[in-house]
């Protein structure tokens, strides 16, 4: 299967590979992860929060 790669400049979220091949990690804790990653840096995290945006 090929691989198309893009440059973009917004509306994306760049992850390194190490975390998505770890495999210590649980799908779980890279879904997360991914999530966490994909808002804006000082975003306040809190567990309830959490909760509501990952229903």
């Amino acid at each position: 299967m090929a691989v198309y790669r893009v440059n973009k400049t917004k509306g994306f979220t760049v992850m390194a590979n190490y975390h998505l091949q770890d495999i210590t990690i649980s799908l779980k804790a890279v879904g997360l992860l991914t999530k966490m990653l994909s808002f804006p840096d000082g975003w306040k995290f809190s567990t309830e929060g959490l909760a509501a945006i990952c229903k």
